[in-house]
């Protein structure tokens, strides 16, 4: 079964051809920037997504390694995109509330877990990753 999701407009759709059952949660200050708190993503490979509209998105270069896209009609934030070589490129951390259901999605990771805001936290056991295992990681692959 395909999941579906689409911007505040709808000039904007996708279609997710794979199953997915996590998200994550990032706490970088940029990410806190563009979503307003705490920015919470399903990763996505380029072949699992297609897009209807895309030519309303507008992409910006936001790191070395990555891209954000959002509705140039509604502003909506769409997704996070890694555009450094190696095992992460092309892929896309697509807004958890861009999504149609959200039925059994569980939270399966934190990045920048040690700059985490305190005024939140998510419960349950999973996953996490400095600032410095995050950045690391983009760094070893060219970004």
């Amino acid at each position: 079964m395909a999941m579906t999701g689409k911007c505040v407009c709808g000039a904007v759709s996708y279609r997710i051809d794979a199953q997915k059952s996590e998200i994550g949660a990032c706490h970088c200050s940029m990410c806190r920037r563009w979503s307003g708190g705490v920015y919470m993503g399903m990763e996505v490979k380029p072949d699992e997504i297609i897009f209807d509209g895309a030519d309303a998105l507008t992409t910006y270069t936001s790191s070395p390694w990555a891209e954000r896209a959002f509705c140039s009609k509604c502003g909506a934030n769409m997704y996070y995109r890694v555009t450094a070589p190696g095992p992460h490129h092309g892929v896309y951390h697509l807004g958890a509330g861009t999504l149609d259901d959200h039925a059994g999605l569980t939270l399966s990771g934190e990045l920048y877990i040690d700059i985490k805001p305190d005024a939140y936290s998510f419960k349950g056991e999973h996953h996490t990753m400095t600032k410095a295992q995050v950045e690391a990681m983009f760094a070893d692959a060219g970004g």
